[in-house]
Formats: C-alpha cells, sequence, structure tokens
C-alpha cells in the first residue's frame, strides 16, 4: 500500500512537472485573430507561376507577389556581422547564393552583393521588407540563432526596427531564449515556439520537441510541424490554450489531411490552397 502511495505521489508530481513546462501563456493575445484561419506563405510566394519567372524564396519578388495575392507572409532573419538584420533562412549561403559562409559572417552590404538563386534578387534588410509589407499582410517573423550571445544581439536589433513598424507581426523561433527575450523586453509582441517531433534527434532535441522549454518564454502560439500533428505535447499545449500554426503545408492533400490539428497554415505551392 505504502508502495502504491509513494508511486501515486510521484505520478502526479511528474504530472504537475510537465504541465508547468509545457504551459503556454496564459492570455489570449488579441493579434491571435490575424493568423486564424489564414493562409502564411512560406518564406514568400516564391517558385514558378503559370507563365511566371521562377522566384527565390525570401526576396522582395517573392513577398510582393504574396501582398498581391493577399496572403500572410512567413519569413526569417539573421543578424549580420556589422549588427544589421538580413531576411534569409538557411545557416549558410551555400544553397540560395553558392556561397559556403554563414550570413553572420558576411555584412550587409557583403550579403546584398549576392544573388539570389541565380536571379538578380538580392538578400532583403528587415528595413526593406517593412518598407515593402507596409500593413498590407499579418507578418510572421522567425528568428535564426546560433547561439545565446547572437540570439540576444539579434532580437535587441530587430525589435529596435519593429518598434517603429505599424502593421500586423508576429515572432517566433525554434530557439526558446527569443520567447523568453521578448517576454522580459517587448511583453506586447505575440510570441510563439517552433517545433517539430525529433524523435530520432538528441535528447535535448527531444525534449524541445515535447515543448518542454516553454517554461522560459510562455509562447502565445506554437508552430508545429504538420507530420507531427499527433503528438501528444503538441496537443496537450493546444489544449492548454496556445493557437496552433501548422508547418509547412506542400500539397491540398496534406492541408485536408491535417487541416483539423492547427489555427493557422504555413503553406508553400500556391495550389495548396486553391
Amino acid at each position: 500500500m505504502v508502495a502504491l502511495i509513494i508511486i501515486c505521489i510521484v505520478v502526479v508530481v511528474l504530472a504537475l512537472l510537465v504541465l508547468f513546462l509545457v504551459f503556454p501563456a496564459l492570455r489570449r493575445h488579441p493579434d491571435r485573430e490575424m493568423f486564424r484561419g489564414k493562409f502564411i506563405a512560406h518564406r514568400g510566394l516564391h517558385g514558378g507561376g503559370e507563365g511566371e519567372p521562377e522566384v527565390p524564396e525570401n526576396s522582395i519578388a517573392a513577398f510582393r507577389r504574396a501582398i498581391e495575392k493577399g496572403y500572410a507572409i512567413e519569413t526569417d532573419i539573421h543578424l549580420t556581422r556589422d549588427g544589421r538584420v538580413a531576411v534569409f533562412h538557411d545557416d549558410d549561403l551555400k544553397r540560395m547564393c553558392g556561397d559556403p559562409r554563414k550570413p553572420e559572417e558576411l555584412t550587409l552590404a557583403e550579403l546584398k552583393a549576392l544573388r539570389l538563386a541565380g536571379t538578380d534578387e538580392t538578400v532583403p534588410a528587415l528595413e526593406e521588407l517593412l518598407e515593402l509589407v507596409g500593413g498590407k499582410v499579418p507578418l510572421l517573423i522567425e528568428f535564426k540563432c546560433i547561439d545565446l550571445k547572437t540570439c540576444t544581439a539579434l532580437c535587441e536589433a530587430a525589435a529596435d526596427i519593429l518598434d517603429g513598424y505599424q502593421g500586423e507581426y508576429a515572432i517566433q523561433s525554434f530557439f526558446p531564449f527569443v520567447a523568453r527575450w521578448y517576454k522580459k523586453h517587448r511583453p506586447k509582441v505575440m510570441r510563439g515556439q517552433l517545433s517539430m517531433g525529433f524523435y530520432k534527434e538528441s535528447f535535448p532535441k527531444k525534449l524541445a520537441g515535447a515543448l518542454l522549454f516553454n517554461f522560459l518564454g510562455r509562447p502565445d502560439f506554437v508552430a508545429y510541424d504538420v507530420r507531427n500533428c499527433r503528438n501528444i505535447f503538441f496537443r496537450l499545449c493546444s489544449g492548454l490554450g496556445a493557437m496552433k500554426l501548422g508547418w509547412t503545408f506542400k500539397d491540398s492533400a496534406a492541408l485536408d489531411k491535417a487541416r483539423k490539428y492547427f489555427d493557422g497554415f504555413i503553406f508553400e505551392n500556391e495550389e495548396t490552397v486553391k
């Protein structure tokens, strides 16, 4: 009997600990509606449309196309060597620019001397993106961090720019310290935690996939891999009140299959949402 009582106590304590770690923000942020039921163009509306030239991701042309179609925009930012904020996704420049260096190793001017995917498009600065969008559609901005020091510097630099922006936007990152920084320094901004199952990854990544770092930033929403939409921790977090964004829907079949699990839909390929 004593052993059973001890087991029950341990189970209850562990359950309460998991709830504490996973719990999202208690508030229901008023800006949630900007993404509810909306389609969000992943890195802008890139690729080639019928009779249209190929448009590279995270380019001014891709963002312009998304605005013209009325889609919200998901994008990514890095800190440059000279402390500027550049709009770019990958950890290095090889895939998009044929350069093996990292965005953090170059100044903004050096980045802008490169070309995206062999086109005339260049890497935009965050200011250029904001000027183009000008509040026409909501923005979902992912912070790309390589370490805690860079994370803090990126948050500070981006926040200084975004403070003067009048349009709707929210921030997100795989790195939980981004949400933590925003919770402390810009609490009014809607913040999100990006994640996925990480089933075959390292133990720390498994913890991140289980959203057990939510206690650091108490995110308003969770953006989760659509392939892992049945993940028990994701469903627990959403059941506790977090808004749910799904990434990345790449065809209509995937959208139809997982739509019911999410409130907003990050997509590639416009045929996905037609």
